[in-house]
């Protein structure tokens, strides 16, 4: 199984967990960023105990090649002294080095493969959590926006604004009327100001009746003049 489908299974066990919990979906980010974190030093564990099996398949193999050599030198040296017998054993043990070293250097194609596959994933892993990093602010300010926008939206569309702005209204009704209380008693009293102000208008009806008069009068002189004539 790949590191992705570990670390898949990790986070998505954790995302319901908080989903059923109703968790802070900020927590959930940064326990989702924690998991890949945790994953990442775990690959890289992994990869070095890998490495480190490489170096030793890669050190055994050596030894074997070289045991390999030696039995063909002894195998020559029998048959250069009349023993056959010798030689045969030589290479029988050649054999088995040579067929040791072989498995190894099969088995060190597999490890390197695993390594290079490895690499591969520790590199996409930090892609991905460079990433997560990066858009981690703006995930938790969007969901705390997105919250703040749900409770506004709740709380516009529930009875009790309308209940609030009703009774609102009512309050301000009341006001009206209590103001109007306050107009009514005032109303028929007259102040010396008002008095004044009364003078003031009698005397300008007055003066415009005076005028009047004066333009009337003025008009009927000239009419008089003609009628003598």
């Amino acid at each position: 199984m790949g590191i992705f489908s570990r670390f898949t299974d990790i986070v998505n066990s954790n995302i319901n967990s908080l989903l059923d919990k109703a968790e802070d979906p900020e927590k959930m980010v940064r326990l989702i960023i924690q998991e890949m974190e945790d994953t990442l030093v775990e690959v890289r564990s992994v990869s070095a105990k890998t490495i480190a099996n490489k170096k030793d398949i890669a050190r055994q193999v050596s030894k074997l090649e070289e045991s390999e050599a030696d039995w063909q030198a002894k195998a020559e040296l029998a048959i250069s002294k009349d023993r056959e017998d010798l030689a045969r054993a030589a290479l029988v043990e050649k054999k088995k080095s040579a067929d040791n070293a072989s498995a190894l250097r099969d088995e060190l194609m597999l490890v390197e493969e695993q390594i290079t596959k490895l690499q591969s994933e520790v590199l996409q892993l930090q892609e991905k959590l460079a990433d997560a990093k990066n858009r981690q602010k703006s995930i938790i300010m969007r969901q705390k926006t997105a919250s703040s926008r749900l409770e506004v939206k709740r709380k516009l569309d529930s009875s009790k604004v309308d209940d609030a702005m009703f009774r609102f209204e009512r309050y301000e009704n009341r006001i009206d009327d209590l103001e109007s209380q306050v107009d009514a008693y005032d109303l028929g009293k007259r102040t010396l100001q008002d008095e004044f102000k009364d003078l003031e208008s009698s005397n300008k009806v007055d003066d415009e009746l005076a005028a009047l008069k004066s333009k009337l009068a003025s008009k009927a002189k000239p009419a008089a003049k003609t009628t003598k004539k």
